[in-house]
């Protein structure tokens, strides 16, 4: 089945949409749960999906590193490694070029890498991280980029959006013509919105089935995110899907959504369950705290799933001040079911032409760093 994307319907800024892929349909606005070394930490597969999640993220150079191409591409790639049914998009490795800058080297070719496994040195190029997806026979195909660190340094950055044209042009070539799979071009330039305006320009140019931007949640703040996003909005084109790399916070997502993004991943809600921490509609809650040592109240009742609704606030506050691994499996289960709840009212408020009464209600609760009720 060839892949496609259909907006359905605008609404103050933000677009209800569906992206088809041969393994399944995916409602956007969209949030994707990052399964970077071939799984969704401290989840089974099934968990993940009873959230609502319907794509999932995987990362090229972790899993070429462990547990290494051949040994997935041996099974007929990661969903059959994983034992996952959900289309899979796979970032590129670009991200880990910043990442890892300590143990890496870029050059015009590619970049060379030091293993943060074994010190094993490694090349990684616009050829090899296409190779490395389609062994991974992944569903949405990301370019391979050069993802600069936040700087105010523009001659940097330009020379990095520059980089990342030509690997552009690189990672299309490899990639080839596959009407059965997505390729996403990354839009680079930082802060700066005419290099962001010039690299989308000239992705354009070369055609992509989607357009990515990159370079965000790297150090900015989130009102020079939320600029980024309304200098180039009107640029990003209609009929392709929007998609902002890493992000984000619920309210990151929702500031986003009214800016035309339709696609999400990030690690917090699961990085943030491993810690404590629990997004609800209330705000963001720390189980460690003694005030809900006797609170038998269950996490959020709102959200549909049974870490939040069937295990109180006590017992959580006991699993994580014990360091109980069920503690991680819990708040990651519900966190993750709470930014798929998000993205579905969004959705609902979106086709209802009711999004902008939405963001009114929810965006100063959810851009609330933490609260102590």
């Amino acid at each position: 089945m060839p892949c496609s994307f259909k907006v359905l319907n605008e609404n103050s800024g933000a677009r209800l949409g569906k992206i088809i892929t041969s393994r399944g349909e995916i409602d956007t606005p969209a949030f994707m749960p990052v399964g970077t070394a071939a799984t969704v930490k401290a989840l089974l597969i099934d968990q993940v999906k009873d959230t609502g999640a319907q794509i999932i993220l995987g990362n090229t150079y972790h899993l070429m590193l462990r547990p290494g191409i051949e040994r997935i591409s041996r099974v007929g790639g990661l969903h059959q490694f994983m034992n996952c049914d959900l289309p899979i998009l796979t970032d590129s490795g670009g991200f880990q070029v910043m990442s890892l800058s300590k143990i890496s080297k870029v050059v015009e070719d590619g970049v060379y890498f030091n293993s943060h496994v074994d010190g094993k040195k490694i090349f990684l190029s616009p050829e090899v991280s296409i190779q490395i997806q389609k062994g991974l026979n992944s569903d949405i195909v990301m370019i391979f980029d050069e993802c600069p660190e936040y700087t105010n340094d523009k001659s940097r950055v330009k020379k990095s959006v520059d980089l990342s044209i030509e690997w552009a042009k690189r990672s299309k070539k490899e990639f080839g013509i596959n009407p059965e799979k997505m390729l996403f071009g990354i839009v680079q330039g930082g802060i700066f919105n005419d290099l962001r305006k010039d690299s989308l320009k000239r992705l354009e140019e070369i055609g992509f089935d989607g357009y990515a931007l990159g370079g965000l949640a790297v150090g900015e703040k989130q009102q020079e995110m939320f600029d980024v996003l309304d200098s180039i909005k009107e640029d990003l084109p209609r009929d392709k899907p929007h998609y902002l790399m890493g992000v984000g916070t619920p309210a990151d997502i929702l500031g986003a959504v009214k800016r035309g993004i339709d696609m999400f991943d990030c690690v917090l809600p699961t990085r943030s369950g491993r810690t404590g921490l629990a997004y609800t509609w209330e705000g963001k809650k720390n189980l460690k705290n003694a005030k809900y040592a006797n609170d038998d109240s269950p996490l959020d009742p709102l959200v549909n799933c049974p870490a939040s609704q069937k295990y109180s606030r006590s017992y959580l506050n006991h699993l994580v001040n014990s360091k109980e691994i069920l503690a991680s499996t819990l708040l990651s289960w519900h966190n993750i079911a709470f930014y798929q709840d998000l993205t579905r009212k969004i959705r609902e408020s979106v086709a209802n032409n009711d999004f902008q009464n939405f963001y009114n209600k929810h965006f100063d609760i959810l851009n609330l760093s933490l609260i102590h009720i």
